[in-house]
């Protein structure tokens, strides 16, 4: 056999063993709620890595344990939103609607107007997206994806939870599908991040996945999702989940709403919950916990996540990693647990925390090798 012979069949082999991701409702239909006749809205989300994470390890100080990183961050409008939202708008499109609404502290309308600029790519070209957002509340990065998908984006001087009663409102008044999280279709497709994380450890959920909590949506998605798979017999455990909320946004850990929430992780900058009662009976069920962590806790393990793992998540990410830091040094923790923590969202969706949070600035010098040898005290 020759040379030229040899590296066809070497092309061949990897490139049979690379098969193109089908999007997470096409790899995960059998257990959707959707019909084989549905045209999907896709942007081929989902299949985000599971990374092993000895630095946050290391940082809990308990030997033995096993931390894994779920990187949401890299779905393509860059947060967890993206299963959701393809659920949901394919839904919302198949039975007619075309105007999709949400209100959003940035992740969720970045997504719902990613998916409705697909929607009219597949020639729905009169959807649209409208979205509501707290104004000054909203991390610039997803501010501008919002903008650049082309959707309609109102600023309402007020907090996410006047503006979810706002877009409800419409909804019940209008042919509006309404994209938050209190649309089931939502908790439909974010469910499927807790398939995925019990195939990427084959077969077995964790035993404790970290998760943080803002309107309490995702928390009783990956419930719902380890339920099934351990009711179908694909996952032979489930986890206990623990959430995590900042501490100027707890209402579930404090058992009220908070009228102003405050915090520097403005994805989960939220004071009523839409999915509070499901988020304590995920809890309840899995015998877990929600507690809560300060900013400088968060911003802490946000640092370690980035300059000692090497992952770029956003603020209100990093409440995982922060709680898990938490309830680790209170001895909460197994030895040898596995944990899996979730990164809900990209790093470079709020780019003015990581430069304000940065011990390194960067250093001006003339253009050449002597100054810079200098700068570097060589």
């Amino acid at each position: 056999m020759n040379f030229l012979d040899n590296l066809f069949k070497s092309k061949q082999a990897r490139t049979s063993s690379f098969n193109r991701w089908p999007g997470l409702i096409n790899a995960y239909r059998d257990y959707l709620n959707i019909d084989s006749e549905t045209e999907i809205i896709s942007l081929c989300e989902g299949n985000t890595p599971l990374i092993l994470s000895p630095a946050i390890a290391k940082a809990c100080g308990v030997p033995g344990l096993k931390v894994y990183i779920k990187f949401e961050g890299a779905n393509p409008s860059g947060s967890f939103k993206d299963r959701g939202m393809t659920m949901a708008v394919t839904k919302a499109i198949a039975s007619g609607l075309r105007i999709m609404i949400c209100a959003s502290t940035g992740n969720t309308s970045a997504a719902a107007a990613a998916y409705t600029a697909c929607a009219r790519s597949l020639g729905y070209h009169d959807a649209k997206c409208v979205v509501l957002v707290p104004d000054g509340y909203i991390a610039l990065g997803k501010l501008a994806q919002a903008i650049i998908y082309g959707s309609q984006v109102i600023q309402v001087a007020g907090n996410f939870d006047q503006a979810l009663n706002i877009v409800r409102e419409l909804a019940d008044k209008h042919p509006i599908a309404l994209v938050n999280s209190v649309n089931p279709d939502r908790i439909e497709g974010q469910k499927t991040a807790a398939f995925e994380v019990c195939d990427q450890l084959n077969g077995f959920a964790p035993n404790i996945l970290c998760i943080p909590v803002g309107n309490a949506g995702n928390i009783s998605a990956y419930w719902a999702g380890f339920k099934q798979y351990y009711n179908f017999g694909v996952s032979k455990t489930k986890p206990r989940m623990f959430g995590f909320q900042a501490a100027g946004a707890a209402p579930i850990v404090l058992g009220k709403p908070v009228e102003n929430p405050e915090t520097i992780a403005t994805a989960i900058r939220i004071g009523n919950p839409a999915s509070w009662h499901m988020a304590e009976a995920a809890v309840k069920e899995s015998n877990g916990l929600i507690d809560s962590v300060t900013d400088e806790e968060i911003i802490e393990a946000y640092k370690l996540i980035h300059s000692a793992q090497g992952i770029c998540c956003e603020p209100a990410s990093a409440a995982s990693v922060a709680g898990l830091i938490k309830v680790s040094r209170q001895g909460k923790i197994d030895p040898e647990a596995t944990i899996v923590c979730v990164l809900t969202g990209h790093g470079l969706k709020d780019p003015q925390t990581a430069i304000d949070s940065s011990q390194f600035s960067p250093i001006k010098t003339e253009a050449s090798m002597d100054s810079v040898a200098r700068a570097l005290n060589l």
